[in-house]
């Protein structure tokens, strides 16, 4: 990731030493041109025989000496590296840096891309609480973005900070470094390297069969063998921290190759009946299988990522026509999130080339959620927690409330105690505007649920769908162990009748209901142990 060249304090002896590794390697003019500039967010020196030396920064790439390149020039830098393996790409021993080869039709090297490595502590914060959750996750975004540095980081984070058995399966060096010993940079994490690129998928099977790691972490899975490789890792119970060929969640699902990662689609032909329900196209794009990450992110840029924690959901609404978004987060100069908003996907266009079509969205409504009457709903801001999970807690609670992505729409923010020690971005502004802050140990759905049943006691109230499922538990007391024939519940509205029937029917016994609207109501009775219920909805 382009960030400053010295991660640490400017004296950084390492860092120095590297940086100074990296120009004893290059051609002297070149070394000293570089010199005499700023190093901070260099990112590749290119030299090509016959053309001036450059340099490419974030900011653009400007040329370092109006000489043109020689042969002797490339054969010294070729010889201070190590040896180039058949991906054409060479380190420097105990070094990040990557030199990378052009050849000509007979094999001699042209060209040369050496691109300056960096360990940069606190990228892995953006996405921290997916790597905590023991989740598999799956890197994408440009070259050059910062992939590579993430997963290194990420690497040395869950090796030394969680203390979990981490390999990293090494392709081209360009994780733990060149040379037998990884980088510090990867911390306790060991290493795998791969002879060859083609082996790559045979290495990831013998880090799980020999080593026994808890973690495998893989840079640039782009074959159909290691997309294989990578589902029976998952399958055996190992979370993966990898990265993959393309840009967005949509190049990897039109992907033939790779779609696998994210479960595979497959084009399927529905019955009349069922595409007439659907309101859509006889052959629709389907998942094919559960994804082998839990997790994806989108690495935007050096400061901004995309993230969706549940892949397999996601893929589903997106083939389906549904609206979805994904969660936009923002980091500061030391990774830390800054901002939090919702940015909306556009579906994929069905197997015909048309859209999917807004009414096939339109005819599964999502379900009212009951509330007090006469009370807001509490919006709330996650900052640093899972949107999913929140989300999870409110409908498992039926909390009247709702997740906004702005402080400035928030009645309340929940976050965790790492995030609150630092005081930073959303949580300063909801302090200054007198915003009350939740603060969770773990970013678990419990959690959040003892919070928003907290947040529902302060309200001083009860909202109607908790005092009915209240009820419905009491009736299920009575007829359980009472021996009760029956219990009739007061009258309540569809929706919450519905939640009344699936409560009764989860302890086994069966439910109907009676009456006419606005009467109608739940009657309890005794079942066979395996629940029924029944409900006529268009019943007037």
């Amino acid at each position: 990731m382009p960030e400053p060249l010295f991660d640490g304090a400017p004296g950084d002896s390492r860092e120095q030493d590297e940086i100074a590794a990296m120009l004893v390697t290059l051609p002297a003019r070149v070394a000293a041109a570089l010199r005499s500039r700023e190093l901070h967010g260099l990112l590749e020196v290119v030299l090509d025989i016959g053309r001036p030396p450059t340099a490419r920064y974030a900011e653009g790439e400007i040329v370092l000496d109006a000489g043109e390149v020689t042969d002797q020039e490339l054969e010294h830098v070729v010889a201070c590296v190590s040896e180039f393996g058949e991906d054409n790409r060479a380190g420097i021993q105990r070094t990040l840096h990557r030199i990378s080869a052009i050849r000509n039709r007979r094999g001699r090297i042209v060209g040369l891309t050496c691109r300056v490595g960096r360990a940069v502590g606190g990228s892995t914060e953006v996405i921290r609480d997916l790597v905590e959750s023991g989740r598999s996750i799956l890197l994408l975004g440009r070259p050059g973005v910062g992939k590579t540095t993430i997963l290194r980081e990420t690497a040395r984070v869950l090796a030394d900070e969680m203390h979990r058995r981490v390999v990293i399966v090494d392709t081209s060096n360009e994780i733990g470094g060149d040379g037998d010993i990884p980088h510090p940079g990867v911390g306790h994490a060991r290493r795998m390297q791969v002879q060859r690129p083609e082996l790559q998928h045979q290495v990831m099977i013998e880090a799980v069969e020999n080593h026994m790691p808890e973690v495998i972490v893989i840079d640039e899975i782009g074959t159909a063998l290691e997309a294989e490789a990578a589902r029976t890792i998952a399958e055996r119970g190992v979370q993966l921290i990898a990265t993959a060929h393309g840009n967005t969640l949509t190049n990897l699902m039109q992907n033939p190759t790779l779609s696998d990662l994210i479960g595979g689609i497959e084009s399927v032909t529905l019955g009349d009946e069922e595409a007439r329900r659907r309101r859509t196209q006889k052959t629709v794009l389907e998942r094919r299988a559960a994804p082998t990450f839990h997790s994806l992110v989108e690495i935007q840029s050096f400061s901004r990522v995309a993230v969706h924690e549940d892949i397999a959901r996601t893929v589903d609404a997106l083939l389906r026509g549904f609206e979805v978004e994904a969660e936009v987060r923002t980091t500061g100069d030391r990774g830390e999130i800054e901002s939090v908003e919702r940015q909306p996907l556009r579906p994929l266009p069905e197997p015909g080339g048309h859209e999917s079509a807004p009414a096939y969205a339109a005819a599964f409504p999502a379900p009212e959620r009951a509330g007090p009457p006469g009370a807001a709903a509490r919006r709330i801001l996650p900052f640093g927690v899972s949107r999913v999970r929140l989300e999870e807690a409110i409908a498992a609670t039926r909390a009247p409330a709702a997740v906004v992505d702005r402080i400035r729409d928030a009645d309340a923010v929940m976050t965790l105690r790492h995030y609150y020690r630092r005081r930073s971005g959303p949580l300063r502004e909801a302090e200054t505007r007198g915003v009350p802050i939740y603060v969770l140990r773990n970013n678990t759905v419990k959690q959040m649920e003892q919070s928003l049943l907290a947040m529902r006691q302060e309200q001083g109230r009860e909202d109607p769908a908790t005092a009915a499922l209240r009820e419905a538990e009491g009736a299920i007391s009575a007829v359980t162990y009472q021996g009760r024939p029956s219990v009739e519940l007061a009258p309540q509205n569809a929706y919450i009748r519905r939640l009344q029937h699936e409560v009764a029917t989860r302890h086994g016994l069966r439910s109907v209901s009676k009456g006419r609207e606005p009467y109608r109501h739940v009657t309890v009775i005794p079942g066979d142990g395996r629940g029924a219920w029944d409900d006529d909805f268009d019943d007037p």
